[in-house]
Parts: structure tokens; C-alpha cells; sequence
């Protein structure tokens, strides 16, 4: 093995470094097509340095004027930083067009070619967390600030039907859009057309549904000769007090796969109508993952595109129904995110609208800590968390506590200062544990003291500790700490059953729920003496949970080195997983199982794509161990798979991770970038663990 890892720094030792390229301003990749109104200037790249081991030592950045004028220069900075890395010069006016560009030297203090430069325009500070709507004045694009400008895309049908009474059009896939029509018409007139995201089978738009998937008919005006029409959509109204609204200046959309054309006055053929979709910019090639299990390899690319398709109006939102933010969807869409592109500008804009924006839930005000956290373990920038440390800080709900740390939203502590606190402008919070609460929850028992709340108490507890850290607030994260320690032990006492060997779900009852087990796992308050049981009661339960719940139940498992068991959960048949939606004819995840399970269920509800995050944290083990990634874990849970290839970024480049199992040897080829170190943890019968730095290997093993 060694041998292996030697010959393969040989060979890449005498290639020279590359000039540094991915590079991010205030974490936005393509900052030409935006403004920035954060002052508080940072800059990342990805070292491109294809030796063995490739490290940077040093670093220099140039910052030049709208026409090439240089305006500042750091000097070489001896630093491995290239993730966050702070502007040092004289403030820059605001209001005007700058480009900077990146130099890297390597571990033998040689200098890479210069980076090309990036564009960046700096607009006037401001703080508001609402979706401001700019326009960039060199390229008129309208965009939310501090992030890329979503746009509108043609897309072709996968077919057209001629029916005895319309054109029935299929676009392979549901998205948020309106209809471009190229028509000729004997006379003026008016055209109906039907829009949906479920068909009959005989070829016409499902005009009963079901739930809040989506149908509309809608007229257009045509007119005499030949013509191409964009369809008005009527104007989203905002029914919740945090709905997204597309700006007067933007084409409605709606969420539809099929068109119904009815009675057309001439044929319509592919390339007379496009599905003018509206996206937030994507990089497909970004991400990838293929595997022995067909069946995971359709959830996957079910789940990818979801995280494409529902960010249409700059922020992560519920669906069409609402088109509102909440935590729950935030979290796990937040998480597959970093997944699936180099994206950090619109999670982080998504998590600051809810620190500021907060909904009812109590586990939801909770899941802020942990959608910050997130952040900052994936971008190494820790602006945010300053800049928001008091709002946080609030999120914990310390205002709730017993004299043992754990909290209750059901004795009277929930008071109008705590509610503004936490910048939440209802009157109460409720637990919620998962949703719908009636159907999903696995018949959970609430009491006032609960367990599924205490849980996350926990969790953000600990992750407290590290922001506290992070930000400079050393006397806080050692209380955040002190109080980890107490609830932990405070949640074990009154939680456990021990006669079981399994959690219940509130202090005093006897009723044990799957959510009651799986939080308690996945947050890392089960001992380990205890894991086997709880994951064996919780593999017991199955899927007796939503979507939601589905995030915290398989990543229990894996965390409980489960893994058959969570595979099996994610590929299940029954009528309670994500090959059902496929089934049922979605091409976004839903936000419920089936419309069984959630009367008004919608087909565009990002909360349900966790496995976009499940299957590159966790089946294949990829996760940042210090922020940034400067220090990655990889660690597959494969399971039965015989084989699995991922590609997945980061803020520091790709990484690629192959497993193979053949007969009983397993191999594992992994590629880390430069500037990143790895801790890889091999899946064998004696799991062996190898600190590496960049570069490819290959390890063997049974």
C-alpha cells in the first residue's frame, strides 16, 4: 500500500501548479452578474495543483479598477488559507466595478500562473435580510443581492400528441414556467391551454389532481398570421406572511410538466413550443453519483434536480402552495446543496431570511443553529455567524430551561421577549416532531417534556459551542459547553427506558415513537453501549415517518453503522418512500409520501430530497471534519452495493470517491484536492484509517 501511495507522488511530483481557478467573492461565484452590498470583502479559490500532497504556502492577491488600473495588492502572504480570506486594504468606494484576480505558491515555495480575474460589483452596505431585487447596469439583470440572478430557460418538449380535441405536450419534466407558442391563426381569437404536473392515460392534463399538485387553464389572446406568444400567468398571491413574490418586472410561473393546447388553429409541432422554465444557475456537471442499485440511482437524479428546479425565486421555499421559507426545508435542502454544486450564495441567503424570518415550530427555531452551522462547516466563512451571533445565540431557547438544562415550550415560558428574540411575530411555539403531525410522527406522545425537542436542544448546544468559538466569544462556548455536558446527561435520565433499553418519547410516558429513538441517534446522545438496541427498534419501525422525518431516521442509522438497514429504507417499494413519489408520477420530490398520507400535497417540495444529501454524507461517508474542508472525512457506508461512483464538490475543488466490492475485497479510489487533508476510513471486515493528503489513491482491502 505504501509503495502504492509513493509511486503515485512520484509521478505527479514535477507537475507545476496550475493558475488558481473557482473563484468566489463573498462566496458568490459569478459576482459580475450581481451586487454586493457586504463591504466586508472575502476571497476564495480552488488551488489547482495536481502534485501528491499539494499544499499552498503562500498566497497574493490583486485587486484592479473597472479599467485595469491596479488599485490594491496584498503582497505574498505566507498562509494555506484560500477559503474566506479577508480583504486587508483601504475600503473600496461603493457603486463601482472592480475584478481581482489570485496567485498561489506551493510547497516548494514555487508561484502558480496568475489566476484570470473575476468581476465583482460593489453596491451600497445595507443589512436587510429581505430578497432584495437589484439590477446590474453593465448586463440589466434583475437579481436578488449577494447572489446570482435566476433566469428563464427554453426548454423543448420530450414529445407532442396529437388528441382528437388539443395537442398534448410532455417536457419530461415538472418545473416552474410559462409557455412560449409559435402559432398561425385564419383570425384573431382565443386559445385555451391547460397546465399541469399530472396526466390522464389517455393523454390529456389531469384536471382533478388531487391535493395542491398543480392544474390551470389559462386563455390566450392570438391574432391573425403567424406569431410567437408568451403566456401571462396570473400573479402568485401571497396567502402566508413570508411568501415569495416575483418581482412586477418577472413572467409568472407556475410548476407544470404537461401542456394541453385546445383546438389549436394550425399544427403544432416540437419546436413551436418551449417550456420557458425559471431557474437559480445550476451546474449539472458539478455533481454526479452512479451506483449497482438502479432503483438509488433514479432517487438520486430525482432528488438533484428538485434541488435544481424549487429555488426559482432566489430562496429556498415550501413549494408552490405557500412559496414560503421554513427551517425544516432550509436544513435539508441547505445540506444537499453543498452536495450537488458549488453553490454557498443562495443557502446562505435562505438561512439569514429565517434567522430573521422565524416560523412556529419549536424544533424548527432550533434547526437554525444547525443550518448555520452547516454553513460555516462547508464555506470556512464565518461572516455570517458574526454578524448573526445574537440571534443564534437566542435560537437555543435558553428562556425555556429547568435547573437541568432541559426545555419546554409547555410551562409558561414562552413570552413575548423570547418570541422577539427569535424574531418570531406569532404568539406561541408549538413542538412539532414531524409533519403532518397526526399521520407521521408514528403515533408520538407529547408530554411536557419532550423528547424530540430536547434532542436538538442538545445538537444545538454543541454546535453553539463551535460558533461561539468561531466568533470569539470564548466565555460563551464554555458555557455552551458546561450545558451540553448537562443536558446530555439531564436527557439520558429522563428519557430512557432502560427496561426497554430504548428512549420514550416524553417525560413520564411509556410510549416509544421511531422519532423518539432516531433524533437521540443522530445527534449523538445514544451511548454506545445503547446504539445497538435503539437502531434495532428504529430499523423495527421502518418508515413510519415523513420525509422530514426521513432525514434524521436514515441518518441514524448510518451513524449507527446500519447501513443494509438505512439502504433498505431508502429504496424501499411500499407505498412510504421516494421510489412511491416516482411512482405516482412526480419528477420533484413531494412534500408528503402520497397524497394519502397529506391531503393537499404538492409536487415541488425540496424537504423531501434528503437523499441528496444522505447518499454523499453518508452511504459514501464525505464529510468536512474542520470548516472549509481543509481536513475531509471519507468514510462509506455501502452496504450491499457491489459498486458506487460519486463526484461531489467543495469550496477547495472535487472530490471522487469509487468503492468496488468483488467477491470479498474491497477497493476504494479516492481524489483529494490540493490543500486538503483526508481521513479515510476504509470499509473492511477491519476497518483501517489512512491520513492523506491530495491526490489520488487506491486502497485494497477485505
Amino acid at each position: 500500500m505504501l509503495k502504492r501511495i509513493l509511486f503515485l507522488f512520484l509521478l505527479s511530483a514535477s507537475i507545476a501548479a496550475g493558475p488558481p481557478t473557482g473563484l468566489l467573492v463573498n462566496l458568490v461565484r459569478h459576482s459580475d452578474l450581481t451586487i454586493l452590498t457586504d463591504a466586508n470583502l472575502r476571497f476564495s479559490w480552488i488551488v489547482n495543483d495536481p502534485a501528491q500532497n499539494a499544499v499552498q504556502s503562500a498566497y497574493q492577491i490583486h485587486i484592479l479598477t473597472a479599467d485595469k488600473q491596479p488599485l490594491w495588492d496584498s503582497g505574498k502572504i505566507i498562509s494555506d488559507h484560500s477559503t474566506s480570506v479577508p480583504y486587508s486594504g483601504e475600503p473600496l468606494p461603493p457603486n463601482q466595478t472592480y475584478s481581482w484576480s489570485v496567485s498561489t505558491w506551493d510547497g516548494n515555495d514555487q508561484p502558480s500562473p496568475w489566476s484570470d480575474p473575476q468581476q465583482f460589483n460593489l453596491g451600497t452596505p445595507f443589512n436587510s435580510t429581505e430578497s432584495q431585487w437589484l439590477q446590474v447596469s453593465s448586463t440589466h439583470h434583475w437579481t436578488i443581492a449577494n447572489e446570482e440572478p435566476v433566469d428563464y430557460h427554453a426548454i423543448s418538449p420530450a414529445s407532442v400528441v396529437k388528441t382528437p380535441t388539443s395537442y398534448f405536450i410532455d417536457f419530461g419534466r415538472d418545473a416552474f414556467a410559462t409557455i412560449r407558442l409559435t402559432l398561425t391563426s385564419p383570425a384573431d381569437g382565443t386559445l385555451q391551454i391547460r397546465l399541469g404536473e399530472k396526466k390522464t392515460p389517455d393523454n390529456h392534463v389531469d384536471p382533478h389532481p388531487g391535493g395542491s399538485i398543480y392544474y390551470g387553464v389559462h386563455s390566450l389572446k392570438v391574432q391573425q398570421g403567424t406569431h410567437t406568444y408568451d403566456l401571462v400567468l396570473p400573479r402568485h398571491i401571497s396567502k402566508m406572511p413570508h411568501s415569495q413574490i416575483l418581482p412586477s418586472f418577472m413572467p409568472e410561473v407556475e410548476p407544470f410538466r404537461y401542456a394541453e393546447i385546445m383546438t389549436p388553429p394550425s399544427e403544432i409541432t416540437s419546436a413551436d413550443i418551449k417550456q420557458i422554465a425559471l431557474f437559480y444557475p445550476f451546474d449539472d456537471d458539478a455533481a454526479s453519483f452512479t451506483c449497482s442499485n438502479p432503483d438509488l440511482n433514479a432517487i438520486w437524479n430525482f432528488c438533484k434536480y428538485t434541488l435544481q428546479a424549487t429555488p426559482f425565486p432566489g430562496i429556498y421555499t415550501d413549494g408552490v402552495r405557500e412559496r414560503m421559507p421554513y427551517e425544516a426545508d432550509a436544513y435539508i435542502q441547505t445540506l444537499g446543496q453543498y452536495c450537488i454544486d458549488r453553490e454557498y450564495a443562495l443557502p446562505r441567503h435562505s438561512e439569514e431570511f429565517l434567522e430573521y424570518h422565524a416560523t412556529w415550530p419549536t424544533e424548527w427555531n432550533l434547526l437554525s443553529i444547525l443550518i448555520a452551522h452547516a454553513d460555516y462547516m462547508n464555506t470556512g466563512d464565518a461572516d455570517s455567524l458574526k454578524r448573526n451571533y445574537d440571534v443564534l445565540k437566542a435560537k437555543l431557547l435558553l428562556p425555556l430551561e429547568r435547573p437541568d438544562g432541559l426545555i419546554s415550550t409547555r410551562t409558561g415560558k414562552v413570552t413575548p421577549a423570547l418570541l422577539k428574540s427569535i424574531h418570531y411575530d406569532g404568539k406561541a411555539l408549538k413542538d412539532i416532531v414531524d409533519w403532518p403531525v397526526t399521520s407521521e410522527s408514528d403515533g408520538y406522545q407529547f408530554a411536557k417534556y419532550n423528547t424530540v425537542v430536547n434532542a436538538l436542544h442538545y445538537r444545538t448546544l454543541v454546535l453553539m459551542t463551535d460558533i461561539a468559538a468561531a466568533t470569539d466569544h470564548s466565555a460563551d462556548a464554555d458555557e455552551f459547553r458546561r450545558q451540553a455536558d448537562k443536558v446530555k446527561s439531564a436527557f439520558n435520565s429522563a428519557f430512557f427506558d432502560a427496561a426497554q433499553g430504548i428512549y420514550v418519547d416524553g417525560e413520564g410516558l411509556t410510549h416509544s415513537s421511531l422519532h423518539a429513538n432516531a433524533f437521540p441517534l443522530a445527534v449523538g446522545l445514544v451511548s454506545s453501549d445503547r446504539i445497538e438496541k435503539v437502531a434495532d427498534f428504529i430499523r423495527s419501525r421502518q418508515m413510519a415517518c415523513g420525509p422530514y422525518g426521513a432525514q434524521f431516521v436514515v441518518e441514524s442509522l448510518y451513524d449507527a453503522h446500519a447501513a443494509d438497514a438505512a439502504l433498505a429504507l431508502l429504496t424501499n417499494h411500499t407505498d412510504r418512500g421516494w421510489l412511491n413519489m416516482l411512482r405516482t408520477g412526480s419528477t420533484m420530490t413531494a412534500e408528503a409520501w402520497d397524497i394519502k398520507y397529506k391531503s393537499n400535497l404538492t409536487w415541488n417540495h425540496a424537504w423531501g430530497a434528503a437523499p441528496a444529501n444522505l447518499i454523499p454524507r453518508k452511504l459514501m461517508g464525505v464529510e468536512p471534519l474542520t470548516p472549509g474542508f481543509a481536513r475531509v472525512r471519507i468514510s462509506p457506508e455501502p452496504g450491499n452495493l457491489t459498486g458506487a461512483t460519486l463526484k461531489m464538490p467543495t469550496i477547495r475543488g472535487t472530490i471522487l470517491v469509487t468503492y468496488r466490492r468483488i467477491d470479498h475485497t474491497i477497493q476504494l479510489d479516492v481524489t483529494i484536492p490540493a490543500n486538503m487533508q483526508a481521513e479515510i476510513h476504509m470499509p473492511t471486515t477491519r476497518p483501517t484509517i489512512y491520513n492523506v493528503g491530495s491526490g489520488t489513491y487506491h486502497f485494497t482491502g477485505s
